[in-house]
């Protein structure tokens, strides 16, 4: 029944305080700014109020400090929420307050997100005994009997901090159409939830992660009200960013990080798009796709906003599938 609460109450303080919201981001002009170079439809969006984020924050905030009877575990998912959240803010705060066209630098906010995660993997390793050991998906699946290899702080440390970084920036990417990145995370966080109901010998205070992804699905809920097609709201860096941390927290506690990478293959694909794309044209000064990050690629194709969306959201929930299918045979119940 906690998650259950967890989720209805994150949905309830998102709503009421996006309602709060959106008309002091009005007044503060905190609009939108749209790149030149994208779809032309995207220049109606222009002055849309963002940093919307801020209320599905105070969703999550409101359900773990209400229901889950100070669990370290979701504890530690909103301290990743809340700090990345904080690195989103500043940017966001930089470019529509302060009207600073590049807001933190790139290198300020990866310095900050590696440090955070560097704390993240220091807590879960040591005070929360997650240990250093990975799952390996799909060997339950395919060999009858799941494998865990034991990676050893040093390659551990490095590798989640490059997954938990690497999908915080993916969730950013994916911000950038009316719902998209809302609904996906919603499939992510309602698989790590799962995980964590699954790994009875594997997750790290589950009941915690479980309650913590609840609040997160109900806070996107909440959120979608707002920002779906033609959005009202936007999140902003504020929010992506504090997705991101959130999902990576629970991936780690649930030792689920490789499932991760499958359970948010449209993160992945969207990171991977930029990637490529900025790898092609400096090399060869050709674009592979019509523009960078992948869901530009079919509004540019002459897909509607909301067909890319709602196909993107299918992949999700496949993706999800696909990964929880992988969980089979790793000890889990």
């Amino acid at each position: 029944m906690l998650v259950i609460y967890a989720f209805l109450l994150s949905l309830a303080v998102t709503m009421g305080l996006e309602v709060l919201l959106i008309p002091v981001l009005i007044r503060l002009k905190a609009g939108q700014q749209v790149r030149d170079d994208g779809p032309a439809r995207h220049l109606q969006k222009i002055g849309t109020p963002t940093m919307g984020g801020l209320a599905f924050l105070g969703g999550l905030a409101a359900a773990v400090l209400v229901l889950a009877n100070r669990s370290p575990g979701a504890l530690l998912i909103l301290f990743m929420a809340l700090t990345y959240g904080l690195i989103g803010f500043l940017d966001d705060y930089l470019k529509v307050a302060l009207k600073s066209p590049q807001g933190l630098k790139a290198r300020q906010k990866l310095l900050g997100m590696v440090l955070i995660a560097i704390i993240l993997v220091l807590l879960a390793v040591f005070a929360q005994g997650r240990g250093t050991a990975l799952a390996v998906p799909f060997t339950g699946l395919i060999l009858g009997h799941g494998i865990w290899l034991d990676a050893g702080f040093w390659f551990y440390l490095p590798f989640t901090v490059f997954i938990v970084v690497g999908m915080a920036n993916g969730v950013n990417l994916t911000d950038g159409l009316d719902g998209l990145a809302a609904g996906v995370t919603l499939w992510v966080a309602i698989a790590l939830g799962l995980a964590a109901l699954m790994g009875d010998k594997t997750t790290v205070d589950g009941n915690g992660v479980v309650i913590a992804m609840a609040a997160v699905a109900g806070g996107v809920v909440g959120f979608l009200y707002f920002n779906r097609h033609p959005a009202r709201v936007f999140m902003g860096d504020t929010g992506s960013l504090a997705l991101g941390g959130a999902l990576g927290g629970a991936a780690v506690l649930t030792r689920s990080e490789v499932f991760f990478l499958v359970a948010g293959g449209v993160f992945v694909l969207e990171a991977l798009s930029v990637i490529i794309q900025v790898i092609s044209f400096q090399t060869t000064g050709r674009r592979v796709f019509r523009m960078s990050p992948l869901h530009h690629h079919f509004e540019l194709g002459g897909w509607a906003e909301t067909k890319v969306v709602y196909t993107f959201w299918l992949f999700s929930l496949a993706f999800v599938l696909l990964g929880l299918a992988g969980l089979y045979g790793l000890g889990r119940t």
